[in-house]
């Protein structure tokens, strides 16, 4: 299965009726292998910033997650696997996998568990294929 199909077929899946407003898979080196049309230009430093939090979970708490110039308050996630943002109605889940990072933003009317579900269960699936 592509990269791509993951995404589209898998994080941008409609959960009682929602669907996330944006959705990709990058590698931990910042180069995007999927992403939905409406995912946002993430700069360098914002992927640095995000895999520097998984490696020393707090380090994003000060400052916020940034993805695409946009910045997201970070609130409880699981250190090391899964940070967690939050805008305004919408947010962010960040889902950290063997080889890759699974981002999914969403906004009203998604809840952030619809959220969480959707971008972490694809991750734990691509966990346990090693992926």
């Amino acid at each position: 299965m592509s990269w791509q199909t993951y995404v589209d077929d898998h994080l941008m899946c409609e959960i009682e009726g929602n669907h996330l407003s944006a959705a990709a898979i990058i590698g931990q080196d910042g180069s995007v292998w999927a992403q939905s049309a409406t995912f946002p230009q993430l700069k360098p430093e914002e992927v640095t910033g995000i895999v520097r939090d998984f490696d020393e979970p707090g380090t994003l708490a000060p400052t916020g997650l940034y993805l695409g110039g946009t910045k997201y308050m970070v609130i409880q996630g699981e250190p090391g696997a899964v940070i967690r943002g939050k805008k305004g109605p919408g947010g962010v889940t960040v889902k950290k996998t063997t080889l890759a990072l699974l981002i999914g933003i969403y906004d009203e009317p998604m809840t952030p568990g619809q959220c969480n579900m959707i971008v972490e269960r694809l991750g734990d699936y691509l966990v346990e294929q090693g992926l």
